[in-house]
């Protein structure tokens, strides 16, 4: 019904910008995306007689506009006898071209010819021919060969079929889909030289297409490498790729080293293993980009590459595990080929580029070749905030004692490391020992390496100029920078080969104010002399930045494929680099694959675990039970038990959290809170937390392994149930234990169960069913297991899949630490999917692998889509039961990390709320283009929607600021009612505005439909996290100023932003809610600095420019299901509760030493900072913090003795909510106490160093 009544939106994701192709018509009209065949039929036409019919060759990608194709359509193709369409990726990629060719082929009698633009056969292309299946497969064949000689009979061929000559072409000569080509170079090959793979399209070699192959291979000449440039037909051809494998692994010679591939796309797919190819050849392979744009293009684009280039050459190879590197050649016009009237475009190698990747690969074989004893190689921990106590950052990852894990497989591997720490204790001791990043100390802390002023001043000298300006115009010359620093210190330890460092900070903390209005901030001098004594000191062959994550990959510069004076290339150089990541971040792993040639090693999630209840909740749910017993047993007994809970709700502040639930009444019964008291109980009981912390390499064991095991095998999969629903199935129970509201009473208690226990409640159910499938995983872990699987057919399924996938691959967790040692041996990494295992993602599993992401051209996908509408349609519902009418406008954070991961659940629902639906089409399921949907069939008004993209969004997702950005024109332009149209009505109104400001009508419209915001180009982040940190600020209008001067910058079309304050001010004062979503419990809001500085500096700004505050929601997708929303403050509730004070979650990670305490210190960090910003905290989660993790003395005494920082940390932030007036109502003698124990661990500290 949508598609049929729905308006088409006409947005084209391959297009930027309308082009004309002005030809004169022909008889013979040839259409192709490929250069080489344009290349390969003006060679050809130029062999054959001057009168030869007229032929007209077009490139696709100048025909993607619908005005485009239209004016095509009548000016050429109109008067055409042959048409010949090849189409590349499916008839999703020009559907609406086809339908113009279609059309006019029906008026003018031509004959068509559909052709895939490779070598795969695509029934469903070829059906849209005209002519017979064998001209279309002869045509077809001539193509895929290539070669002028078949070209020229492939024309003959056409103007045989369907003009009448009578050329009678010889038939298709078959040319070798593999071959070895011979690049000119200067300079003889050593005979014993390492020898490279360069893999490139056959297409290229017949086209003579080769300066990008040449440059390559003189490049590897020059480094003493011998290049093997094979040309391949396709890759995924099984035969090309055994005969790939017989040349670079040859039974009477040295086999490659190395692969450089210059091929699109993927061998393997996105469901598939990784390819045979590259695991038998088993070395490095490094995807080397030919881009399809010109080299202006990528000069002036802060993104680098196109969506179409990201998606063929950086997306799709990262399926198959290969490495990006740069890209080293562009088109150009070689020349206009006056008879065919059309550009024939070359490939034009950049110098440095091709140095660059040569460099790269030249070190990779290095790196292979070394012996392992003679191997040096750093690994570097992250630290932000740049405290004492916050070293050696890695979410999810229990990074020292990763570390050291890593220390000692190497020292097994055979690595020389001499006398390195056994424990992370040790390791840690050691680091804080030396100078830090923490100015405290820095003075009188002993160092253990330096680089010299001379030595920085000479490397400083080989940067590019536009990099030494821009660092002497942020941080002075270097001589002004150092001169009071003869030696730079270097921090971090050696042992032996191996150099284990902290990795320098950004500047911020230099100069707290650079928060507030650089966000594009240079790396300071310190910062490229640690990496360049790495590099060029140190000697490190390889870099691994040990857990998610450092701040190289995020420095300025492009997007992708970068240039010399991108900022993670000038520090990193061509390096080696691993990366151990956590398997479900597959955004930000993304980012440092694609700016830093990083090889991920993901790990596994931390342990998950039912929340469950503790002291005083625990309490309440006795006497809820108790209450319940006694209205059968014994009446008498309630009013006791109801004043018992009363006063217990009342002495643990949860009547307030109570009424934050959605459906309680303003004043209820005790009956209805009772209820409501229920539902939340059991909410919190069946949480998801984190039990610890992952180790690198080492699988859960015991009841970690059962919980998280459990925590994987309850979500449904595509052919699974999902534990809990085959165990409800199973039992014949009238309940989802997955999306039942736990309030809801059971209509005949314990029906159905065979448990013993009583159960009032859906939740006690659900309670129930939990307890049963813990049972049953620890009797399959003890192997002591009978199902009888006649009866229990669901459970029997389920426990099958864990047994013989699940259980399986989460043993092989030690994949982890075996492939960081094979790619640090030079060997190849295999790939493998990203995403949260405990949201129907267990196909991530086993890790330990090279995680690539998703085809960005299928995004938002259809489930996302389904799970946007739903998401949209609960926010709409809540908003109206709570305020009485549609909300009108609202600002949603999209992270490019969870549209990643969700496949685009947040751009989904960002459309949904407009009223705009994406259009899919093609096996692949690709988005084409997007319909809007009529009033009359949304049955709501739309919403004005406001997107705050995140940087790496932008880098990655520049055809979904297109798709969106052309939504909001669109919805713009509608004839619609105000009031069910707010967005248009806005527009119109801002127009005039504008206008009456001085601004032209044109300019005046695109400001008034800026719809997506976000950071400087090349710049990241949202300018919160500094300020916080260095307490440089005064009122929450400060947060909010900082926040306002990073975000506003307005992007439309192709992902191109400008500053555009004026209107993202407008946008602020109209916003009613502020809304960001989570699509996994594997974390929470109070785990990362990016939810309070997105969310909270989003609503800080409202509230500065409103003057009150907008409706904060937080949108939990957890279920896909069934998305829930709720307010912010009901979800930090939520957090605090069934995490915060959890002794569960504060056990598991004082499991951990030092990164526990960090993690203790990091979520009262976190709490702060939301406070700061959306004043949604309140007092007693201050002081249940401070009981919790400073009074409480076993929790002292465990942060006291492995991370004295933290616990100093800690009680002065709590120290400060106060003093800022965040925590208002507090004893002044638990102020005294906090004070005494920040002096306490003050102390400590400086006796101990």
């Amino acid at each position: 019904m949508h598609r049929i009544a729905a308006m088409p939106g006409g947005w084209n994701p391959e297009a930027e910008g309308v082009v004309f192709v002005e030809q004169t018509p022909a008889p013979i009209v040839i259409l192709t995306a490929a250069d080489t065949d344009i290349q390969g039929l003006a060679a050809a036409r130029d062999r054959l007689p001057a009168d030869f019919p007229g032929v007209r060759v077009a490139n696709l990608l100048n025909l993607q506009q619908h005005l485009s194709i239209d004016t095509y359509g009548e000016t050429v193709l109109s008067h055409a006898q042959a048409i010949v369409v090849r189409l590349l990726g499916g008839r999703g990629y020009w559907s609406y071209g086809l339908e113009v060719v279609r059309e006019v082929a029906e008026t003018t009698g031509a004959a068509v010819w559909v052709l895939p633009g490779d070598d795969r056969p695509d029934p469903d292309l070829v059906s849209h021919s005209t002519v017979s299946l064998a001209q279309v497969n002869q045509l077809w064949r001539y193509l895929t060969e290539g070669g002028v000689e078949n070209l020229i009979h492939a024309l003959q061929f056409l103007a045989d079929t369907s003009l009448g000559t009578d050329y009678r072409p010889a038939p298709v000569q078959p040319i070798p889909a593999v071959g070895c080509y011979t690049p000119p170079l200067t300079g003889a090959i050593a005979p014993l030289a390492p020898r490279v793979g360069i893999l490139f399209y056959r297409a290229h070699y017949l086209a003579g297409n080769l300066a990008p192959i040449d440059g390559l291979c003189q490049a590897l000449c020059d480094r003493g490498l011998a290049p093997l440039p094979l040309f391949v037909a396709s890759l995924r051809d099984p035969e090309v790729q055994t005969e790939v494998q017989t040349w670079c692994q040859p039974k009477d010679g040295p086999a490659v080293d190395l692969i450089l591939n210059t091929t699109s796309f993927a061998i393997a797919s996105p469901e598939g293993s990784s390819p045979r190819l590259w695991q038998t050849l088993d070395v490095p392979v490094l995807q080397v980009i030919l881009s399809g744009g010109t080299q202006a293009q990528w000069a002036e684009q802060p993104r680098g590459l196109s969506p179409r280039d990201i998606a063929m050459n950086v997306a799709l190879p990262e399926v198959d595990g290969r490495i990006i590197t740069r890209a080293i050649s562009f088109k150009t016009v070689q020349a206009r080929h006056a008879q065919l009237e059309t550009d024939v475009v070359t490939y034009e190698p950049v110098g440095d580029r091709v140095a660059f990747v040569a460099e790269l690969a030249a070190n990779w074989v290095q790196l292979r070749r070394t012996p392992a004893c003679d191997r040096k190689v750093a690994l570097i921990l992250a630290n932000y905030p740049t405290r004492d106590g916050r070293l050696a950052n890695g979410v999810g990852l229990d990074t020292p004692a990763s570390c050291v894990e890593i220390l000692k497989a190497l020292h097994q591997a055979g690595y020389t490391l001499g006398d390195y720490p056994q424990t992370s204790d040790e390791l840690m001791r050691q680091l804080t020992q030396g100078p830090t990043n923490d100015p405290e100390g820095q003075q009188t802390r002993p160092v253990q390496q330096s680089l010299s002023q001379a030595a920085y001043q000479q490397y400083f000298a080989s940067l590019p100029p536009t990099v030494q300006q821009g660092l002497s115009d942020r941080w002075g010359t270097p001589e002004q920078a150092i001169a009071e620093t003869p030696l730079i210190p270097i921090p971090g330890r050696q042992f032996g080969h191996i150099f284990v460092g902290i990795q320098p900070a950004r500047g911020y903390d230099q100069d707290p104010s650079l928060n507030y209005h650089a966000p594009d901030l240079e790396p300071t001098h310190a910062y490229l002399a640690f990496y360049h004594w790495l590099r060029h000191e140190f000697g490190a062959q390889a870099i691994a930045h040990v857990g998610k994550h450092g701040n190289l990959e995020w420095l300025p510069g492009k997007g992708i494929a970068l240039s010399a004076t991108c900022y993670p290339e000038v520090a990193l150089g061509a390096l080696p680099h691993l990366y151990p990541f956590i398997v479900n971040d597959p955004g930000e792993g993304s980012q440092a694959k694609r700016r830093s040639q990083a090889v991920i090693i993901d790990h596994l999630t931390p342990p998950m675990t039912r929340a469950e209840l503790y002291g005083p909740l625990q309490q309440v749910e006795g006497l809820v039970d108790e209450y319940y017993e006694a209205q059968s047993l014994d009446p008498s007994r309630l009013p006791l038990i109801r004043d018992r809970l009363v006063q217990l709700l009342e002495q643990e502040q949860l009547q307030q959290d109570l009424a934050l639930r959605p459906g309680t009444p303003q004043t209820p019964t005790f009956a209805e809170t009772l209820t409501q008291l229920d539902g939340y109980l059991c909410e919190l009981k069946e949480a998801q937390i984190r039990d610890g912390l992952h180790i690198l390499g080492q699988c859960p064991q015991g009841r970690q392994l059962r919980d998280l095991i459990l925590a994987i095998a309850r979500y449904p999969e595509a052919g699974r149930l999902g534990l809990t629903r085959a165990i409800a199935q199973d039992y014949h129970l009238d309940c989802d234990p997955l999306l039942v509201d736990p309030s809801l009473p059971i209509a005949a208690p314990n029906s159905g169960w065979p448990g013993s226990q009583s159960l009032h409640t859906m939740g006690d159910l659900v309670s129930a069913i939990e307890d049963y499938a813990e049972t049953l995983i620890d009797d399959l872990l003890q192997t002591r297991l009978t199902i009888d699987q006649q009866n229990y057919p669901a459970i029997a399924k389920e426990l099958d899949w864990i047994q013989i996938q699940l259980l399986p691959n989460l043993q092989k967790t030690t994949q982890e630490t075996q492939n960081f040692l094979n790619g640090l041996a030079g060997k190849f990494v295999p790939a493998g999917a990203s995403g949260a295992p405990t949201r129907g993602r267990a196909d991530v599993l086993p890790t330990g692998r090279n995680f690539y992401s998703v085809d960005i051209r299928a995004i938002p996908t259809e489930t996302a889509w389904a799970v946007g509408q739903k998401a949209a349609e609960a926010l709409i519902e809540r908003y109206t039961q709570e305020q009485g009418e549609y909300p009108r406008s609202l600002g949603l954070s999209v992270w490019g990390t969870s549209t990643m991961r969700t496949g685009g659940d947040d751009i989904a629902e960002a459309l949904a709320l407009l009223g705009v639906q994406p259009v899919w089409e093609g096996m692949a399921r690709r988005v084409i283009d997007f319909e809007i949907i009529p009033l009359s069939i949304l049955g709501r008004p739309r919403v004005d929607v406001t997107l705050r993209i995140s940087g790496f969004f932008r880098d990655a997702f520049a055809n979904l600021i297109d798709l969106f950005d052309r939504a909001v024109i669109a919805v713009a332009a509608l004839d619609e009612p105000i009031e069910q149209n707010p967005l248009a009505a806005q527009v119109q109104q801002e127009t005039q505005r504008w206008q009456q400001a001085g601004l032209t009508l044109d300019k005046a419209q695109t400001r008034s439909r800026h719809r997506i915001f976000g950071s400087k180009p090349g710049a990241y982040g949202a300018g919160l996290q500094g300020l916080i940190e260095a307490q440089n600020w005064t009122s929450d209008r400060d947060l909010a100023q900082a926040y306002i001067n990073w975000s506003s910058y307005a992007y439309t079309g192709q992902g191109l932003g400008e500053s555009a304050p004026e209107a993202f001010s407008q946008r602020l004062q109209q916003m009613q809610v502020v809304l960001h979503n989570q699509d996994n419990r594997e974390h929470d809001l109070l785990d990362s600095d990016d939810y309070y500085q997105f969310q909270g500096g989003l609503t800080a700004a409202v509230r500065s420019i409103q003057g009150k505050d907008p409706v904060v929601y937080f949108g939990d997708h957890s279920r896909s299901e069934a998305p829930k929303i709720r307010r912010l403050d009901e979800e930090i509730a939520k957090v605090y509760r069934s995490r915060v004070i959890n002794p569960k979650w504060i056990a598991g990670v004082m499991r951990h030493g030092y990164k526990g305490a960090f993690e203790l210190a990091a979520t009262v960090d976190y709490l702060f900072a939301y406070d700061a910003t959306t004043h949604c905290v309140r007092d007693f989660m201050y002081a249940g913090v401070a009981t919790a993790y400073v009074l409480d003395s076993t929790v002292q005494a465990f942060l006291q003795a492995n991370n004295p920082w933290a616990l100093r940390d800690i009680a002065e932030r709590l120290l400060e909510a106060h003093q800022r007036g965040l925590w208002q109502q507090v004893d002044p003698t638990l102020l005294d106490q906090l004070r005494a124990i920040a002096h306490q661990a003050e102390r400590h500290i400086e006796d101990t160093l």
